[in-house]
């Protein structure tokens, strides 16, 4: 199916390939927002319908399988309890502000290149670290249902399915969940509440914080933009023309992560990026026309609709397991640079201390680097 609607020419399929290719995609996404779902009192419900909806959104708008995922390295630390989410909306929304500044005008291009790889790479590697961290955490709290899991993992791993590991892991738990409450009633989440009991963040709060952000928002702010630039906006580029000959520029894609955070995040969403493991995914599980972004918002909308119980019983030692293989693919991609010492010693550093401090400490050492060798 095709037609014409504000860019360019559109396709849309919705074969079993573009089925396969949606499921290929929520690999990056669903452990992820479990994970933030479960561990804070955000809203599983809202959080899918808000990637459901942008899933839809995007892949109209470019006309390709553009993917919509978590911006990790906020998520990350939200998991591990280094963002409050008060903090954690507030960097979401500095970010979008950022984002749709320098994709506005043009600007995103030229940042990323006074950046050199390693460090973008070393923030990718700290986020990993933090993830595992806290997963060994969770699992160690019920070590045989982790071991349960873990073996689960290792088996999809063992038949040639890395990608999807973290995905069965979290069908597990689901299914572990769902002995406990037995079948999930139905419901539509209530979209005028954006987090859940004991906090503050709807619309009037997040955006007076973000006049008064704290050293930890700010940090994690700097950490995501570094992310959003090599892995969000220049990485997904790339595949973008390689995969699906899509002619997409980092700054389209700056300015529209910038939208819809700006829109979505005072409203309960977790901050998204546009990822290229999404991207890949999207592929690699058959994907070949935006009609995979179609399938996947809806999924993620029936999904939405009986999600809170299950979030609720979802076994934390199971969850845990899902963080430490989402942080190996990703501590993977970290370590894929030519500066591999300096990518080490930024991710060590912002696991140990503080992320936002190890990204400034790497462009230091990086600039550093340049001039003695040069």
């Amino acid at each position: 199916m095709q037609f014409s609607l504000g860019r360019a020419e559109r396709r849309f399929s919705f074969s079993a390939g573009e089925v396969t290719g949606a499921v290929g995609d929520s690999v990056t996404v669903l452990p992820v927002v479990v994970a933030v779902a479960a561990l804070t009192d955000l809203q599983l419900p809202i959080l899918l319908l808000w990637f459901g909806a942008f899933q839809v959104v995007w892949g109209v708008w470019y006309g390709a399988p553009v993917s919509v995922e978590p911006m990790k390295a906020l998520a990350a630390l939200v998991i591990a309890g280094s963002l409050s989410v008060g903090e954690l909306a507030v960097a979401g929304m500095l970010s979008g502000v950022v984002l749709l500044g320098f994709g506005a005008f043009g600007a995103l291009g030229a940042l990323g290149d006074r950046i050199d790889d390693g460090v973008i790479r070393g923030v990718q590697l700290a986020v990993a670290l933090v993830l595992a961290r806290t997963g060994l955490e969770l699992g160690a709290g019920s070590p045989r249902v982790a071991l349960g899991a873990a073996a689960v993992g290792l088996a999809v791993v063992a038949v040639g399915y890395p990608r999807a590991s973290a995905l069965a892991v979290l069908a597990l738990g689901v299914g572990l969940a769902g002995l406990e409450t037995g079948m999930p009633t139905p419901s539509v989440p209530d979209l005028a509440v954006g987090v859940g009991p004991g906090t503050a963040v709807g619309p009037e709060a997040a955006v007076g914080a973000v006049f008064a952000p704290t050293a930890d928002a700010l940090s994690a702010t700097a950490a995501q933009l570094a992310m959003a630039r090599g892995h969000a906006a220049g990485a997904a580029t790339l595949l973008l023309s390689d995969l699906y000959d899509a002619d997409v520029s980092p700054d389209e894609l700056s300015t529209s992560m910038g939208a819809m955070n700006l829109l979505a995040v005072p409203l309960g969403a977790l901050p998204m990026c546009h990822g290229s493991g999404g991207v890949a995914g999207k592929y690699a599980f058959g994907a070949r026309t935006a009609g995979s972004n179609l399938i996947l918002g809806g999924l993620y909308v029936g999904a939405a609709l009986g999600a809170a119980e299950l979030v609720a019983a979802f076994p934390l030692a199971a969850l845990g397991v899902v963080l430490v293989l989402v942080a190996v693919e990703l501590g993977r991609a970290g370590l894929r640079t030519d500066s591999v010492g300096l990518a080490i010693g930024v991710g060590v550093l912002g696991a140990v201390t503080n992320v936002g401090l190890a990204f400034v400490a790497g462009v230091v050492a990086s600039e550093a680097l340049s001039r003695i060798r040069g």
